[in-house]
């Protein structure tokens, strides 16, 4: 326990104790710590009560302080500090109605999963396990503290916690525990979309992410958060392009080969970029074959919709939604013309949509022969930085005698893919083009495009 982080949450146990107060790591840090993991943050339960906290802590945000809850700053960085509590008269699946403070072991019992629920002195290097977290710890189980059916009434995020903790941590979840998900999975459609989106955001970062599919899937879950992606697993698709079979599997395998670290975006452009495949199959009558008209289109759109729903920025929204509608794009590069290829090359999202196209290869046929020749192009045009700005403005060509339209409009574009092209390389030979492409337009009849 080096880090700097761990230092600064041992020394807030100390302050606590010191002025004596009981206080314990507690949770996901001593879990993680058990494991052999770094923890990446700490939370510490005390019977200090808020105020008493406020005394001996000058920096304090009071995000839960009715409940005994505030986050200490220390050294820049923020811990959780919580007074041991039960809480009791759950309502509405997510809050109690009835919080009283109470000692350590009460404390521990009213915590979601036996693993997250020990508590570490780290003082005199103390373990205290009231609910079994050690045991299944070294048994690799997500079990809940007492009975399923209590612990996730109480909140109905544990059932998708409970699959997110099981990817995380490559353990099983008991049987009793995955029965009492499966049974009350229904009930995730209560919670509100900025929470299941945060626990489907952890769940699909790898390496987990392809386990954390399929988990979502048998627990039943998946039906009713991503009711769109849970119609993939029954979607066949044609083994001359698909050998690995139905779109879910293809979607599987992708997310086994996600890289690290990963981008934010990638996991869900690659979840999304065929969700429209069970929505447009059709099957050719005379060969058998099936095809997926559009797929690409009418996917952005359901990209869009699924985000939307789940409350993602609006910015992220976008990336993911070009990534969907470009992705068959790749199949033809070798076929584009030169100007298309630069096109796509100088997207925004071009770095993600390749990186999307590398695992769709990766999850079906195998070859990367458009992944690596595209890597090449780009390697290429960023030699080439006199490319990247246009040569010329659309103020520059109503300064030419264009009027504003979209004529202007057309020129611009045709401008661009000769420069792109390679036929133009200075601003004077595009000017001398626009002109020329005037005169044609002038001496040519109503209707004809310029030579």
């Amino acid at each position: 326990m080096t880090s700097a982080i761990a230092r600064t949450a041992r020394e807030i146990v100390q302050r606590l104790q010191t002025a004596g107060f009981r206080a314990f790591w507690v949770g996901g840090c001593v879990r993680d710590f058990l494991l052999g993991r770094e923890p990446q943050d700490y939370d510490i339960a005390t019977s200090a009560r808020p105020a008493e906290m406020e005394k001996l802590f000058p920096h304090t945000i009071p995000v839960g302080r009715q409940f005994g809850v505030l986050v200490v700053v220390e050294q820049g960085m923020p811990f959780q500090l919580a007074t041991f509590r039960a809480e009791a008269d759950y309502r509405d699946g997510r809050r109690p109605e009835t919080v009283v403070f109470a000692d350590a072991e009460a404390d521990a019992l009213r915590r979601d999963f036996t693993v997250n629920g020990l508590f570490y002195d780290p003082l005199r290097d103390e373990f205290h396990d009231w609910v079994g977290g050690r045991a299944d710890l070294a048994a690799r189980l997500i079990r809940t503290i007492g009975s399923p059916a209590e612990r996730f009434a109480e909140d109905h995020l544990r059932l998708l916690r409970a699959v997110r903790f099981a990817a995380q941590l490559d353990f099983e979840i008991e049987p009793a525990t995955f029965a009492a998900v499966r049974q009350f999975a229904p009930r995730i459609a209560t919670v509100s979309a900025e929470r299941v989106r945060d626990e489907l955001i952890k769940l699909f970062t790898p390496p987990h992410a392809a386990h954390g599919l399929v988990l979502l899937r048998d627990s039943g879950l998946l039906a009713h958060v991503l009711p769109e992606l849970a119609a993939t697993d029954t979607c066949a698709q044609s083994p001359d392009h698909h050998p690995e079979g139905t779109v879910f599997e293809h979607l599987r395998l992708m997310l086994a080969q996600l890289p690290e670290p990963c981008p934010a975006a990638l996991p869900w452009a690659v979840l999304l970029h065929d969700i429209a495949k069970p929505v447009t199959a059709t099957t050719d009558p005379v060969t058998g074959g099936i095809h997926f008209y559009g797929h690409e289109k009418v996917g952005a759109d359901m990209a869009r919709n699924i985000l939307q729903r789940l409350r993602f920025p609006s910015l992220e929204i976008d990336e993911i939604a070009a990534c969907v509608l470009h992705h068959m794009q790749f199949k033809d590069v070798k076929q584009m013309r030169q100007s298309t290829r630069r096109r796509m090359i100088l997207r925004e999202t071009f770095p993600l949509e390749l990186a999307l196209h590398r695992l769709d290869c990766l999850g079906s046929h195998g070859s990367l022969e458009h992944y690596d020749f595209m890597l090449a192009q780009a390697a290429d045009l960023a030699q080439q930085p006199a490319l990247h700005p246009p040569l010329l403005t659309g103020h520059d060509l109503i300064a030419l005698g264009v009027p504003p339209g979209a004529a202007l409009g057309r020129l611009l574009h045709e401008l661009r893919d000769h420069q792109l092209q390679g036929d133009l390389t200075t601003a004077d030979q595009a000017r001398a083009w626009v002109v020329q492409s005037l005169k044609s337009t002038v001496q040519s009849p109503a209707g004809s495009p310029p030579t």
